[in-house]
């Protein structure tokens, strides 16, 4: 299991095209643990979560945040991922406990998901967000996006996402890659990418491969950050081999990619607020006291009967 999750990103020497390249397995495994998920589930949020972490990392600032939503009529029900632009990324499946059988061999995450709806939401803090939505195309996360970035961003993109997962149900690794087109590409770019893509390997398998080589040739001397750096610099040398010298992508930048939860008892103290007074004193009355779970990470924030009056009063517990 890739340890240590990473992102580059790269442009081609004739600047036609960009390459987002990340390894997640980390968050997909934090992800499934935390949800306990079935394969198919896992398969299908660890999907999203590594789109997430991509379009992130695309952000300009920090602060930017953007949030995917798959929302279809498949026992699934709905996945939502969140991600920032510091390449923090959360999310959650509806029913983690979804169990469909293999559909020519692979997990039917498109199944799981059904027929549906897209949403893209882009915070980048302008006074109203960017809100983008489509009809699903099949399920399969990475058709789907393709198909959003022609669609409502006007891009020509192509999106992997892939993972593999063990007998037992763990991530053993996760990984995907979105390539954009850039403005004017040079005459070639396209029809290269295109015969490229056609073959193009399982991205998870890939990322497999690759550390497992620059383990065998340089384990012993690197620390986790350089192998995850070398692991994506030799997938990215692999997966654009083929291609004439003149598209060969070079490197930018690397970036971190990590699942974050960034909720906090005052996040969920205004979650209740927002209930109005009448309602909060209701629980105070009927329930004396609440419990809330963050759907995120699934951390519980416990109120009691007490506390519940002071937010009515306008006081709040003092950090420490």
């Amino acid at each position: 299991m890739v340890s240590l999750d990473k992102a580059l990103i790269a442009l081609d020497k004739s600047g036609s095209f960009r390459v987002y390249l990340a390894v997640t397995t980390t968050i997909a495994e934090t992800a499934r643990e935390i949800h306990k998920t079935t394969p198919v589930a896992t398969a299908a949020l660890g999907r999203v979560l590594t789109a997430g972490a991509l379009m992130g990392i695309m952000m300009k600032q920090p602060s930017d945040k953007v949030t995917l939503q798959f929302k279809g009529d498949g026992p699934a029900r709905e996945i939502l991922v969140t991600a920032y632009g510091t390449g923090d990324v959360k999310g959650y499946v509806s029913d983690p406990d979804v169990d469909l059988p293999l559909k020519d061999g692979k997990l039917a995450v498109g199944d799981a998901i059904g027929i549906g709806q897209l949403t893209c939401i882009r915070d980048i803090g302008l006074k109203e967000p960017y809100l983008g939505r489509i009809d699903l195309v099949s399920g399969e996360i990475a058709d789907d996006l393709t198909a959003y970035f022609f669609i409502s961003d006007q891009k020509e993109s192509s999106v992997l996402l892939g993972e593999t997962i063990a007998e037992t149900g763990t991530v053993q690794s996760a990984a995907g890659m979105i390539i954009q087109m850039m403005p004017d590409p040079k005459e070639g770019a396209v029809d290269a990418l295109e015969a490229l893509l056609r073959d193009a390997p399982s991205i998870a398998k890939l990322a497999e491969e690759a550390r497992s080589d620059v383990l065998s040739a340089r384990g012993a001397v690197l620390t986790e950050q350089s192998l995850a750096e070398e692991t994506l610099g030799e997938m990215l040398k692999r997966f654009f081999a083929p291609l004439p010298a003149e598209f060969e992508p070079e490197l930018l930048e690397y970036r971190d990619v990590r699942w974050n939860c960034d909720c906090s008892r005052e996040r969920i103290e205004e979650v209740l607020l927002s209930l109005g007074r009448a309602e909060l004193a209701k629980l105070a009355e009927e329930d004396h006291g609440a419990e809330l779970m963050c759907q995120f990470c699934r951390s519980r924030y416990t109120f009691t009967q007490d506390e519940l009056l002071a937010l009515i009063k306008g006081e709040r517990k003092p950090k420490c």
